[in-house]
């Protein structure tokens, strides 16, 4: 096997399936058994630096809640800072906001307004790329910050939901890397 099928192989049969959640029909992918496992999730934690290295990286960006998870040990793994982007009103002092639509309704994210500027190259990390909405909402905050986007790094791309169609426009040639599709 390469190397790249055996973390395949090791990452899916660390995520459980659960039916019917959060609603009848849903099947939620439950990555926490493959954060119990040290192995699992070092070798996830590898994979994630090694993208955003490859990319260029300055910083890394994580999305409220799963995102900090990942993004954090990815940050120290590659030997960068780490900003969380979380919903509106969490964070204390000058912040910048990006609202944006999802399925049924609107949210609003934010970051630190210093924490991001002209020079940094800002890789988002976040488990799951499904609809595409907060992601696309983070990469615009990361721009009107005044910082570039050297891509987006997910675990996971539900790719029945459309998400790499939306986000596309908005990595405006960066890459996006999903270590699993389902």
């Amino acid at each position: 096997m390469t190397e790249l099928s055996d973390l395949t192989e090791l990452l899916l049969s660390r995520i459980r399936d659960v039916e019917d959640y959060p609603e009848l029909g849903v099947t939620f992918k439950d990555i926490t058994p493959l954060l119990a496992d040290p192995a699992a999730f070092t070798a996830l934690t590898d994979a994630l630096a090694g993208i955003a290295v490859r990319c260029g990286a300055t910083k890394i960006v994580g999305l409220e809640a799963r995102g900090f998870i990942l993004g954090a040990p990815v940050a120290v793994r590659a030997g960068l800072g780490f900003i969380p982007v979380r919903k509106a009103g969490k964070l204390p002092g000058a912040t910048l906001s990006q609202a944006y639509e999802l399925e049924y309704g609107s949210a609003e994210i934010e970051v630190h307004a210093e924490d991001l500027s002209a020079g940094d190259r800002v890789m988002v990390v976040d488990d799951v790329l499904a609809t595409g909405g907060t992601a696309e909402a983070s990469l615009q905050l990361i721009r009107r910050a005044g910082a570039e986007v050297a891509g987006v790094a997910v675990l996971m791309e539900l790719g029945f939901l459309g998400g790499r169609e939306r986000l596309e426009p908005a990595l405006k040639g960066a890459p996006l890397e999903a270590l699993l599709t389902v």
